[in-house]
């Protein structure tokens, strides 16, 4: 019989890595975990964590512009970046700590170093080799910058956080998750920012609704958008950066962020070497068990590429160790899965899109209410809410809610319940809203629109 120093050796400690690794080691496996970088992955580093709490920063402008008609007089504040900064730190390296201190807890061993495959059993970190019955790699994903002229001058969303001033002109570059974020959180913060897209509109896959009423939104509020084109080449020009497109504008930009997507973190761990297959963007390929083709080594996470969310990571990785060392068979359903953008104003979604719906259905009723939120029937900003419910008409099942407006996570979150529990518009109507709220506006949607 084969002895191993670990039964279960992670790569990463992101959120799927520390998830399984915790688990594990809960139900009495030896467990070792290997991270180069940061605990907590991108999410509580460079993520949702930070992202998250500049968006809470940036909102207090408006706020302020719009307390003038609650009756609140007086200067506004004056706004200081490196306080922002220095406060956001430190709450990340006590979340930090929190992994730290959980994983000793649970009786996981930790290695901070890059961790590299030397064989399907043997991991090396730091130059000493380590042996494991299984190897997990949950190494997340990593920013993409496709190559430019002036590629050198770019930032990404991993040092967007920690810029030592914050610029007075931003171009963002790409139209997904992070540029319509950075976009808002930048925007009340006081920057003047533009977005370039090479498709249409941002937000790809996205409820064509949603997309063109946040396109709106944005835009009202002053955030300016190029569409259809892309990036010819970045020049510095006058201690700032002349940005040269491919249908011939020009825009002046003090720093130029590239939020274009993210790859899988493979690189350079030894994968290939030991005939790991890869897709064609380098994201493990791995079966409905999480398992690689060689049989000792699994994949969760972004680093599969599949739904690249952190609930999801965790998930996954509680799904791997009840198979492997609880005999729980429960899958991960990836069907209805909610999801918020951060935007400003927020989205959040779950189930099909309206698109999506059509092409499954032959009967589809759409529901849709768009309104002034009371907060701003005072506040004097323009800012407007847009709800969308998408029934199957022949069963009168909910399959899609998509929201833009004010805690649109929040509200989604337990429509997400409620599309999962099989719930029908006759259920909705017969729910008694909380009087007042825009969330109430899920119950009373009476009449389908044409």
């Amino acid at each position: 019989m084969t002895t191993y120093d670990y039964d279960l050796f992670v790569i990463g400690a992101g959120s799927g890595g520390v998830r399984a690794a915790r688990m594990a080691a809960g139900l009495g496996v030896r467990v070792a975990i290997a991270e180069d970088r940061y605990f907590g992955g991108t999410c509580v580093n460079v993520g949702c964590v930070p992202k998250k709490l500049y968006v809470y920063a940036s909102q207090f402008s408006e706020s302020f512009t719009g307390s003038v008609g609650f009756g609140w007089k007086g200067q506004t504040p004056d706004f200081d970046w490196p306080t922002l900064v220095a406060n956001k730190s430190k709450e990340i390296d006590r979340l930090q700590g929190v992994y730290d201190r959980l994983l000793q807890e649970s009786g996981v061993s930790i290695f901070n170093g890059r961790a590299e495959l030397q064989d399907a059993h043997t991991v090396v970190v730091n130059g000493k080799s380590y042996t494991a019955e299984r190897i997990l790699v949950a190494t997340g994903g990593w920013p993409y910058v496709p190559e430019v002229i002036g590629k050198e001058f770019i930032v990404t969303s991993n040092e967007i956080f920690n810029l030592p001033a914050l610029p007075k002109r931003l171009l963002i570059v790409g139209g997904g998750y992070i540029a319509v974020e950075f976009a808002g959180i930048m925007h009340g913060l006081g920057v003047e920012v533009s977005i370039l897209e090479r498709g249409n509109k941002v937000l790809k896959g996205f409820d064509e609704d949603i997309r063109d009423f946040l396109i709106e939104q944005m835009t009202n509020k002053g955030i300016k958008f190029y569409f259809n084109t892309s990036v010819d080449r970045i020049k510095q020009h006058e201690g700032a950066y002349a940005v040269h497109t491919m249908d011939g504008n020009l825009i002046d930009a003090d720093l130029v962020m590239y939020a274009t997507g993210r790859v899988p973190n493979t690189k350079d761990i030894g994968l290939e070497a030991l005939g790991v297959e890869l897709d064609g963007v380098g994201a493990i390929k791995v079966n409905d068990d999480y398992q690689t083709n060689v049989a000792s080594i699994y994949a969760l996470g972004d680093v599969t590429n599949r739904v690249n969310l952190t609930p999801v990571a965790t998930a996954e990785g509680m799904a791997l160790v009840n198979k492997l060392y609880a005999n729980k068979t429960g899958k991960v359903d990836y069907d209805n899965i909610p999801t918020a953008v951060f935007s400003q104003p927020n989205i959040a979604t779950v189930g099909l899109t309206e698109a999506q719906a059509r092409e499954k259905y032959p009967d589809i009723d759409i529901y849709k209410s768009v309104f002034k939120p009371m907060k701003n029937t005072l506040s004097g900003i323009n800012e407007r809410t847009l709800m969308k419910m998408i029934v199957v008409r022949s069963s009168d099942k909910v399959v899609g809610m998509h929201m833009v407006g004010p805690d649109a996570g929040e509200i989604i979150q337990g429509m997400a319940v409620a599309i999962r529990a099989g719930a029908t518009k006759a259920i909705f109507d017969s729910t008694i809203g909380i009087h007042p709220t825009a969330a109430e506006e899920f119950v009373t949607m009476r009449k389908p629109v044409a």
